[in-house]
Formats: structure tokens, C-alpha cells, sequence
């Protein structure tokens, strides 16, 4: 009875324990905007590393360039796991 009032509290303040196992076409959607924004991120701050004469600053370029390359390998790097899961759990059904 205690565990089913917690479910309900989190899910009247929209905490989600789990997660869904589909995916909706609009987190599929935002999940495709999210590697877009970090792709282009990754290519300005390359560009600009390459085209600054201020090693500081060159340095610091290449800083956020390498940090937005992490978080675009580590949402493709989610997602596979998640799809690898997914599958291996339709082959055993």
C-alpha cells in the first residue's frame, strides 16, 4: 500500500522512476535534436580552434569542442544500449 501512494505521488509531480520502454516519435524526435545541436557544437568549436591565434583561447575551443564530442557519444552510446536490450528482449520472447 506504501509503495503504491510513492508511484502515485511521483507520478502526479511527473518523476519518472524507469524508463518508458518505447520510445514516443517526440522523444525520438528531441533525441535527434539533441545529436544535431552537439554535432554542430563539436563543428564551431573545431572551426574556431582552428582559426583563433590566442592559445588560451584556441585551448579553451578545443576544451568545449572534446566536451560536447563526449555528450554526443555518450546519448549514441544510450540509445545503442537501449536498442541491444530491446532486441535481445524480443529474440528471448
Amino acid at each position: 500500500m506504501q509503495q503504491q501512494s510513492i508511484n502515485n505521488m511521483n507520478q502526479s509531480q511527473g518523476i519518472m522512476m524507469q524508463p518508458p520502454v518505447m520510445v514516443t516519435v517526440k522523444d525520438s524526435l528531441y533525441l535527434t535534436d539533441m545529436l544535431s545541436w552537439n554535432l554542430l557544437a563539436i563543428k564551431k568549436a573545431h572551426f574556431f580552434a582552428q582559426n583563433i591565434q590566442d592559445a588560451n583561447i584556441k585551448r579553451q575551443a578545443e576544451k568545449c569542442a572534446q566536451m560536447h564530442q563526449k555528450h554526443y557519444e555518450k546519448i549514441l552510446a544510450h540509445l545503442n544500449d537501449t536498442n541491444q536490450t530491446q532486441t535481445s528482449g524480443l529474440q528471448q520472447q
